[in-house]
C-alpha cells in the first residue's frame, strides 16, 4: 500500500507504476517523538520503508552503548504500522546497507547534513543513484538529552511537535 498519491513520488514527478523503497537507519534507543516524526516523514515519501537498527557495536559512534538491546529496538520498529521491514545495521557505511537492500532513497535527520559523514553519504549515494533525503531533526528531543535528564535528575519541559 502506497503512502503517496498515485501521481507523485519522492522527487515530486510522475512515475510509471514504479515503487519507491526507502531506508531509514538509526540507533532508535529510548524511542521518542523525534524518532517517530522522522520515520513518519520517511514513510510519507516512499511506498516501502525499511528501517535499519544499528547494532550495539555500530552505535558506539554515539559515545556509549544503547540502553535498549538491539532485539528490543528492532521489535519496537516492527510495531510501527508504516514500517515494512526492520533489519540490523552494522555500521555507518550505508553503501553496504544499499548493496544488501537496494533502496531508492535514504532518509536521515538533517543534523547529519554538512558533517563529514553526511557529505560522504551524499557522494556515495550520488554514485549509485540513491536519493539522500534530509528530514527535519527534532531539536528539543533526542536520546542524548533524555539520558542527560535521567543522569541529572531534572524534569524537562516537554513540547510535543505535531
Amino acid at each position: 500500500m502506497s503512502n503517496r498519491t498515485e501521481n507523485e513520488n519522492l522527487w515530486g514527478v510522475k512515475m510509471s507504476g514504479e515503487l519507491v523503497t526507502g531506508y531509514a537507519s538509526g540507533v532508535w534507543d529510548l524511542f521518542h517523538i523525534g524518532h517517530l516524526r522522522l520515520l513518519e516523514r520517511a514513510a510519507e515519501r516512499c511506498d516501502r520503508l525499511i528501517v535499519g537498527c544499528l547494532t550495539d557495536e555500530a552505535a558506539k559512534h554515539k559515545g556509549s552503548r544503547p540502553i535498549i538491546p538491539l532485539i528490543e529496538r528492532m521489535e519496537l520498529m516492527r510495531s510501527l504500522r508504516f514500517v515494512h521491514s526492520v533489519v540490523p545495521d552494522y555500521g555507518l557505511d550505508k553503501i553496504k546497507a544499499w548493496e544488501e537492500h537496494k533502496f531508492d532513497a535514504f532518509f536521515k535527520g538533517d543534523d547529519w547534513r554538512g558533517t563529514p559523514r553526511g557529505d560522504q553519504w551524499e557522494r556515495d549515494f550520488a554514485e549509485v543513484g540513491v536519493r539522500l533525503v534530509w528530514l527535519p531533526y527534532t531539536l528539543h528531543r533526542s536520546s542524548s538529552t533524555i539520558k542527560a535528564v535521567i543522569r541529572e535528575g531534572t524534569s524537562p519541559v516537554i513540547q510535543v511537535e505535531k
